[in-house]
């Protein structure tokens, strides 16, 4: 690419595509990862009454992004475990952040010079994740896009996708905090990497992959040391995205009038049907001339009583 020679770029693309990410950066990613689990409501004593549980939702947020793409390809989730030296790199960071006396791994990683250096290692390794997935199903389905993309996303973002697994593990329930109904900000430029790094894959974009590596490398850290400075939450995206809904998602707004006529129609189909609902039912005169009105006996019943009353005070005189 023209602006990479002109601007002396390709010696820097080529040292960060080389670049190892064992120990330093490694190292880095799991100390931010399981500072973010600690900051989580409830973690703190989850660790406290179950240690085990905490460890397994430890290496979930280390790992969360192999055990997912292994699952999409169908391989063994526990292939991550197989490398003994990440794995008790992490136990130890989480130890050390958990359990350290006087909490002084925690609070040193805590300030915030610190955790800038810390996340902007972290962000390096998104690369080299998204990279992998994508690479790795690229070598079983060549001209498979959307399995690369599928597998990057969930390679770089593995611990966001499956953190209601995560939380179910710590006794926490909550199916509304799922990243596919609202997705955070990792998970939105992870896909987005793992989109362009499957269409360079497939030889639609112009570009090589160290020099794709430099520019969404430095697109991402960049981008979130922003964030971390400003405070700020808000996505880069949030323009496109609403740009985008309003013109492909968003549904036509319908008129008031018709859902309130077709809500009730009975209510004004017949008017004097209530009307003659409420009048009380009228006997004719020649159905009911003898109908008893507010509860008094019939006529011939006391026609009857009267006459009997009278015979036995007959009786009774003679």
């Amino acid at each position: 690419m023209d602006l990479f020679t002109v601007l002396n770029l390709n010696e820097l693309a080529a040292g960060l595509s080389n670049l190892p990410m064992f120990p330093y950066f490694d190292t880095a990613h799991y100390i931010v990862s399981v500072m973010a689990l600690r900051e989580q409501s409830g973690a703190l004593e989850v660790s406290q009454r179950s240690p085990l549980a905490c460890w397994f939702s430890s290496m979930l947020y280390c790992f969360g992004g192999a055990v997912l793409s292994g699952i999409i390809m169908a391989e063994a989730p526990v292939a991550p475990l197989a490398n003994s030296t990440n794995v008790l790199l992490a136990t130890l960071m989480w130890y050390l952040v958990f359990y350290c006396p006087l909490d002084a791994v925690y609070s040193c990683a805590a300030i915030l010079p610190v955790r800038l250096v810390l996340t902007g290692m972290k962000e390096v390794t998104r690369t080299w994740k998204v990279l992998g997935g994508v690479t790795q199903a690229s070598r079983k389905y060549k001209d498979g896009l959307f399995v690369m993309i599928a597998v990057g996303w969930a390679k770089g973002a593995g611990g966001g996708l499956i953190s209601n697994f995560e939380q179910l593990i710590r006794g926490i329930w909550k199916p509304e905090t799922n990243e596919l109904l609202n997705m955070s900000y990792p998970t939105k430029v992870t896909l987005l990497g793992a989109v362009l790094f499957s269409l360079q894959q497939c030889q639609y974009l112009p570009l090589h992959t160290p020099q794709l590596i430099l520019f969404y490398t430095a697109f991402i850290v960049t981008n979130k040391v922003r964030m971390m400075l400003t405070g700020s939450s808000s996505s880069p995206f949030a323009l496109v995205e609403s740009v985008c809904y309003k013109l492909l998602f968003a549904r036509p707004l319908t008129s008031s009038a018709h859902p309130q006529s077709s809500a009730h129609p009975q209510s004004t189909a017949h008017p004097k049907s209530s009307a003659q609902a409420a009048k009380p039912v009228e006997v004719s005169e020649a159905d009911g001339k003898d109908a008893p009105r507010n509860g008094s006996p019939p006529s011939c019943c006391s026609d009857a009583a009267e006459s009997h009353r009278l015979s036995k005070n007959s009786k009774k005189t003679n």
